[in-house]
């Protein structure tokens, strides 16, 4: 006998398959981590075990960032994961455990740390170097790997206890959180990998780790933070519109009595003002303005040449409560493949995809403008960008000479609507001060005049 499909059944089952795929559409949401403008970028800690001892290993932590220009800055990474078994630290070196925990049944000798699920921040600047080992002791504080290589990476050593002896009985942690200093870092399971091999000073002789495992910790900015952080205006010669940044980008303005308001530059006693809102605000205090963001990066289309053109790039840090230490600027526009100069900031092309060079880093100059200081008269740097024209692409037309996205600090910031940038006059007004259209006018005003004569 076969199985007959009634018209009520087929539609119970579509409406059971349309439901499915909501369901499945909905568990896929914006925090995840992809970033298009670096792809590979990514977080990796290594975990290398050195040695055995009586009752387990010494192992060496590495934290690289391998983000092209994400950066960890102060107050510094935090690092936590849950121990597989009841394994104990012992001792550290470059890094400490945030808390010790109950190590009341050790009688002799006391862990460094006994919880489950310890938290280690790396050691401050000036630790003494007997507390010390390579690439230690920076304040948590990491470069990005394309704006200071020989600084993207921070190590501490622990001697572990009450954990096995041999590559079989070692269990490896989970759980792993990374914060750089807040959220936003989602960090994959511990994975064993071929180990790390160390080369002596003298190059002569190679050794390596008895084990070696890995985790990869991507980037989230919606986990980071539930608003952006920074916004972009534009200007231009052509045009006396000045686009500022869009109304509410990061927030819009609260009472400033509310720790999450904002402070108005022209009220009397600022300072005071500032370091009662910051004693215990971890949040940035930024200047009342109708975008509410801590950072405005402004584009300026600035003068227009026969073979170049020129651009001013502005960045004003309205937040009263932070120094923004090697910030760095990205910027997608199609022209960076003819960058001919920049002026007073260092430059370096990222090329996401391989043969296009439309993006390019932007970071400040060392001891000349590396650090963007807090709100205020001296809260801003600037620098010039000469571009060389491509006859075959190159128009100040319909929104061009902006840029497509603008990141600071690895943080994507709010554009303008396409609909608002500054564009050219109207052709037709245009085409009236050419000299064939002015000798048109000319001669139809002649034949005018003569035939009323």
């Amino acid at each position: 006998m076969g199985f007959v499909v009634s018209p009520m059944m087929s539609l119970f089952s579509k409406f059971t398959v349309l439901l499915l795929f909501v369901l499945w559409c909905a568990s896929f949401t914006s925090t995840e981590a992809y970033d298009p403008l670096d792809p590979t970028g990514n977080i990796t800690i290594k975990w290398d075990i050195i040695s055995w001892t009586a009752d387990g290993y010494v192992a060496v932590v590495t934290i690289y960032n391998f983000q092209q220009y994400r950066h960890i800055q102060a107050p510094g990474w935090s690092l936590g994961w849950t121990w597989a078994k009841k394994e104990v630290i012992w001792s550290m070196l470059g890094g400490q455990a945030t808390e010790q925990g109950d190590c009341s049944k050790f009688k002799g000798n006391i862990p460094h740390c006994c919880k489950k699920s310890p938290t280690v921040v790396d050691l401050l600047p000036g630790t003494p170097y007997n507390q010390q080992i390579a690439n230690c002791c920076k304040g948590g504080v990491i470069s990005s790997w394309a704006q200071d290589p020989a600084n993207a990476a921070s190590s501490f050593q622990l001697s572990v206890g009450s954990a096995g002896t041999s590559n079989k009985t070692v269990r490896l942690p989970k759980n792993f959180t990374l914060k750089a200093p807040g959220p936003g870092y989602t960090c994959a399971r511990a994975k064993i990998v071929k180990p790390t091999r160390f080369m002596s000073t003298d190059k002569r002789r190679i050794t390596q780790a008895w084990m070696t495992w890995n985790v990869t910790c991507t980037y989230s900015q919606f986990l980071a933070q539930k608003t952006p952080s920074c916004c972009v205006s534009l200007s231009s010669f052509y045009n006396s519109t000045i686009v500022p940044c869009p109304k509410c980008s990061c927030g819009c303005q609260r009472n400033i009595s509310d720790s999450r308001g904002c402070v108005d530059p022209n009220a009397p006693h600022l300072a005071s003002v500032v370091s009662s809102l910051g004693s215990n605000n971890p949040m940035p205090i930024v200047q009342c303005t109708s975008h509410m963001c801590p950072i405005r990066v402004h584009w300026h289309v600035k003068l227009n040449y026969k073979l170049y053109w020129r651009v001013k790039v502005t960045i004003t840090n309205f937040n009263y409560n932070m120094n923004y230490t090697q910030w760095n600027l990205v910027v997608q526009h199609p022209n960076f493949d003819n960058l001919t100069q920049s002026f007073s900031f260092n430059y370096q092309s990222l090329s996401p995809y391989s043969d296009i060079n439309d993006t390019a880093m932007l970071w400040g100059v060392k001891f000349y403008n590396d650090m963007l200081m807090q709100a205020g008269r001296s809260g801003n740097v600037q620098s010039e960008l000469l571009f060389q024209k491509d006859k075959s692409t190159f128009t100040f037309d319909k929104g061009w000479a902006f840029p497509r996205r603008i990141y600071f600090n690895g943080d994507n910031c709010v554009m303008p609507p396409p609909d608002a940038y500054p564009w050219l006059p109207n052709a037709s007004s245009r085409q009236l001060t050419s000299p064939l259209m002015l000798m048109i006018a000319i001669l139809s005003a002649l034949a005018f005049l003569y035939g009323h004569v």
